[in-house]
């Protein structure tokens, strides 16, 4: 009699553990097919930006000096606190970016909060295994309001005024880093759009949404 008790507990051990492992394989299936994948013939970089989301402790914790952006918010993309770091140039003389696709980034050389001049941030559409901060910055319309906070809690909002799509070996940079109205403070963000060139890990087009300061 004991031996079949312990042979009946041996089977619905065994059947527990098939049960396990059916389900971590359609987990990882699922988690497979919910997020994006390199196309056939891209190249993933060594050099990739993080996909590990910073923590809550990570977030309330970054500082920046008084007069420096250190936080964007978009409420029409559920986009708030995000961390903004700065940028400066690569070894190739091109603005770099972040080094998380959760956080953005701004170009040291370009104007600060409420300055004269135009802000600009950079943010990752997405890495191959989540989506960037700037995912949606596709959905922007006019209107739509942006809102920089800086390194002593001061509020800037900007308004959405319209947004340009360049092929990403062509991106005029001085428009780029030119307010939309030159008598207004402007902000303009900027993300990856359009494919991935076969063979690269690169998109083939840019698309930037340009704002300028309300209040």
């Amino acid at each position: 009699m004991a031996l079949k008790k312990i042979k009946i507990k041996s089977s619905k051990i065994a059947v527990i553990l098939i049960l396990i492992g059916i389900a971590g394989l359609v987990y990882s299936y699922a988690i497979y097919n919910y997020y994006p994948k390199p196309p056939n013939g891209a190249l993933t970089s060594k050099n990739a930006p993080s996909s590990i989301k910073p923590s809550s402790n990570a977030i309330n914790s970054y500082s920046v000096p008084p007069n420096n952006p250190k936080y964007i918010i978009i409420p029409s993309l559920n986009i708030s606190d995000t961390r903004i770091v700065k940028l400066g140039l690569t070894s190739g003389g091109q603005i770099a970016s972040p080094d998380n696709i959760y956080d953005t980034g701004w170009y040291q050389n370009s104007a600060l909060p409420g300055q004269k001049g135009a802000m600009f941030i950079y943010g990752h559409v997405s890495s191959w295994t989540a989506n960037g901060i700037f995912y949606n910055l596709k959905k922007l319309i006019p209107g739509d309001k942006v809102l920089i906070v800086t390194g002593n809690n001061k509020f800037y909002t900007y308004q959405v005024v319209t947004s340009k799509v360049y092929p990403y070996n062509n991106v005029n940079m001085q428009q780029v880093l030119s307010p939309i109205d030159p008598k207004v403070a402007g902000l303009n963000l900027m993300t990856c759009t359009g494919q991935v060139i076969k063979n690269t890990s690169e998109f083939n087009q840019r698309l930037v949404v340009f704002t300028k300061l309300i209040t």
